[in-house]
């Protein structure tokens, strides 16, 4: 029996669409290559301090970017350093003395933990060890008397290089804050 133009149409119509298709994963696998490299590239370029939300940062603008340091953080009610709690600030305003005991034994602490792995050692080209850095993320609102004993105490602890961080004005993120040297 001959087959009608329109069953023959379909016939063919159905043996193309039986055949499987095919996935082109070249594009695929170049779309994504450069997707990886544009991350890595732009990544580098931000530097973030964390923040915590009881610390509300002084705005300024910022000359030098971000570096890895130890992280002394003061709010309104506590002492903080690399997210352990030291002292309270309550008790630290109470005392007479111009040095925070708590503070410096702990940076003493670091001082040796750093000493211990020659990677995080910090050394000029002689081999000389160099200041050492801290940066300060004080709440706007803490007393001057307060961060002068905390610098006090940093200074005698052998941390001479502080900074103190602040809230880029340009970006007025919380997430990108950068650093004001003090040197």
């Amino acid at each position: 029996m001959k087959k009608s133009a329109r069953a023959m149409r379909m016939e063919r119509h159905h043996r193309r669409m039986a055949k499987d298709s095919k996935l082109s994963l070249v594009s695929l696998m170049d779309i994504f290559t450069i997707l990886v490299f544009f991350l890595m590239v732009n990544a580098s370029d931000v530097q973030v301090l964390q923040n915590s939300k009881s610390v509300v940062l002084p705005e300024s603008s910022t000359q030098q970017a971000a570096k890895e340091t130890l992280v002394l953080m003061i709010n309104n009610n506590e002492l903080l350093l690399q997210g352990r709690k030291l002292a309270t600030v309550a008790t630290i305003m109470t005392r007479e003395d111009e040095i925070i005991p708590e503070l410096e034994t702990e940076l003493a602490y670091q001082v040796n933990k750093a000493k211990g792995s020659a990677d995080t050692q910090n050394t000029n080209t002689q081999g000389e060890e160099t200041d050492k850095a801290i940066t300060i993320m004080g709440d706007k609102n803490i007393p001057y008397a307060l961060l002068k004993r905390i610098m006090q105490t940093c200074a005698q602890a052998g941390f001479t290089n502080i900074s103190l961080a602040v809230e880029s004005i340009e970006k007025k993120n919380t997430e990108n804050t950068y650093k004001a040297g003090l040197n």
